[in-house]
C-alpha cells in the first residue's frame, strides 16, 4: 500500500475516534440528528404553578383519606396553608396562590432582604427625612429624630412592635424607599414568590401591593435560614431606647422601655394562649388586608409553617386562633397525609441543585430537559442515526438519574431553628 494512502486511511482512523469520543461524551440532544431547519418547540399550553398544580385550584386542597384527620371546621380565612417547613412539602391548602393585600407580614421580604447587609453594631442618627413618608396610623416603635440608634435596635423594632419608623430608617440607611422596594421585588422572584409585589417596604396600604399564603410562606423559610432573622421573630420582648432627656439634676441621660412582641401565639393575650413549640414569625393588620399571619412551630422533631390570610370572623385574635388550629392538625396529620404541593426552594438553589455534573447534559440535570434546545444539529447519514438512538437512551438514564438528585437535594432544611426556648 502506498505511503500516502496509507497516511489518509490513518488520519480517517484519527478522525474517526475523535468523532465517536465526542459524540459519546455530548449531550444526548447534541448527538441525535435533527434537520438543520426544524421548527422550533411549541410553547407549554399554559405556565406551570409554582409549587405545584393543585395549589392553583380554588377552594381547599388536602388529600384525606383512612386515618387522616379532618380539617378545623371553624376555618374563616380567605387564604391559608400548612407545610413542613423543612422538606418543603405542603400538607393542606385554600386558595394558595390567591393574590391579597400583605399587610405587615411583608416585613420577613423586607428582613430577607435586608438583613444581611449591616451588622448588628452598626450605628445611625435618625435625621428627619429618614422618616418622610411613614403612613398615617402606622405601628410605630417609637424611633426619634436626632437620635442614634443600632442596626439591632431597630431590628428588634421591625419584627416585635412592627415599626413602620423602624422600616423606614432602614430603607434610608439602604438607599432610600425606591430601591429597597426594587431590591425586595427582585428578591421575591429570587424565591419564586411570584405572586408578591412590593409596593412599600413596611405593608403599609398601598394600589397593587399583594402577596399569597403560598409566597408567605417561601419567604419565612427563606429568612428563617437566618441566624438574626430565627433570634428577632422569637423574641417576645426587648429593651428599646428612648429619648435622650435631662434628668432633675439637669443632666442629659437615655432610658430605655420595654417592648413586646405583638405576635400573640408568641407572647399570648387575654384569649390566646402562648402556643405550644411557637418560634416566630410575623402577623399585619391593615383596613385592606385585615388581619394576616405567618407562624413557625415545632413539636415532637416536626416543624411545620402555616399562613393565614384575612379571616372573615372579624372576632379578637381570629388570626391566630384559626392559626393554632390548623398547626394542631398539621401536627396531627404529618406523616400520615399526603402532600398536595411543595414549597419551592429559591432559584439560586435549584439552579445549583440542577447543575451539570460531569456526566449530566445541559438542560437535562434536574430531571427535565423541557425547553432544551441543542446549539446545533448533527448531519444525518454514515450511520449517525444508530449512535443517536444509543445516545439517545444514555441520556434518557442520565434525566432520570439527574431527576433523582434533585428530589433528593430539593430538601431545604432550617439549620439550629429555635426549637424550645426559655420563657421571659
Amino acid at each position: 500500500m502506498p505511503a500516502t494512502e496509507k497516511t489518509v486511511r490513518r488520519s480517517l482512523l484519527v478522525a474517526s475516534a475523535i468523532l465517536l469520543s465526542t459524540a459519546l461524551t455530548a449531550p444526548a440532544a447534541l448527538a441525535a440528528p435533527r434537520p438543520a431547519t426544524s421548527p422550533p418547540a411549541a410553547p407549554p399550553a399554559h405556565t406551570p404553578v409554582v409549587g405545584g398544580e393543585r395549589l392553583g385550584k380554588p377552594g381547599t386542597q388536602v388529600n384525606l383519606a383512612a386515618g387522616v384527620p379532618v380539617l378545623p371546621k371553624e376555618l374563616s380565612a380567605r387564604s391559608w396553608i400548612v407545610a413542613d417547613a423543612e422538606t418543603g412539602d405542603v400538607l393542606a391548602a385554600h386558595d394558595a396562590h390567591r393574590p391579597l393585600a400583605p399587610a405587615s407580614t411583608l416585613k420577613m421580604l423586607f428582613a430577607d432582604t435586608l438583613l444581611p447587609k449591616w451588622p448588628r453594631t452598626t450605628t445611625h442618627r435618625v435625621e428627619p427625612s429618614d422618616l418622610a413618608g411613614v403612613g398615617a396610623g402606622s405601628s410605630m416603635v417609637g424611633v426619634k429624630e436626632n437620635e442614634t440608634y443600632s442596626v439591632h435596635d431597630l431590628w428588634l423594632g421591625v419584627f416585635l412592635r412592627s415599626g413602620n419608623d423602624a422600616v423606614h430608617v432602614l430603607a434610608a440607611m439602604n438607599g432610600g424607599v425606591d430601591k429597597t422596594v426594587d431590591e425586595m421585588n427582585a428578591h421575591a422572584e429570587e424565591l419564586q414568590a411570584l405572586d408578591t409585589h412590593a409596593v412599600s417596604p413596611d405593608g403599609y396600604d398601598a394600589p397593587g401591593q399583594v402577596s399569597s399564603a403560598y409566597d408567605l410562606t417561601l419567604i419565612a423559610r427563606s429568612g428563617l435560614q437566618k441566624k438574626d432573622f430565627r433570634e428577632y421573630c422569637s423574641t417576645v420582648r426587648a429593651q428599646f431606647p428612648g429619648e435622650t432627656k435631662k434628668n432633675k439634676k439637669g443632666k442629659r441621660v437615655r432610658e430605655s422601655f420595654e417592648i413586646q412582641n405583638t405576635n400573640r401565639l408568641l407572647s399570648g393575650d387575654y384569649d390566646v394562649p402562648v402556643y405550644q413549640g411557637i418560634a416566630g414569625v410575623k402577623n399585619g393588620n391593615t383596613t385592606n388586608a385585615g388581619a394576616t399571619f405567618t407562624g413557625v412551630a415545632e413539636r415532637d422533631g416536626k416543624v411545620l409553617l402555616v399562613t393565614v390570610m384575612n379571616p372573615k370572623k372579624k372576632e379578637s385574635n381570629e388570626v391566630y386562633k384559626e392559626t393554632a388550629r390548623l398547626f394542631d392538625w398539621g401536627f396531627a396529620a404529618a406523616g400520615k397525609v399526603e402532600p398536595v404541593g411543595e414549597l419551592v426552594p429559591p432559584k439560586s438553589v435549584a439552579d445549583a441543585t440542577a447543575a451539570p455534573g460531569p456526566s449530566a447534559s445541559p438542560g437535562q440535570a434536574g430531571g427535565t430537559g423541557a425547553g432544551s434546545q441543542p446549539v446545533a444539529s448533527a448531519h444525518t447519514g454514515g450511520g449517525a442515526d444508530g449512535m443517536g438512538v444509543a445516545l439517545g437512551i444514555t441520556g434518557g438514564v442520565l434525566v432520570l438519574l439527574a431527576g433523582g438528585a434533585f428530589l433528593v437535594n430539593r430538601r431545604w432544611p432550617l439549620p439550629d431553628l429555635v426549637r424550645r426556648r426559655p420563657r421571659p
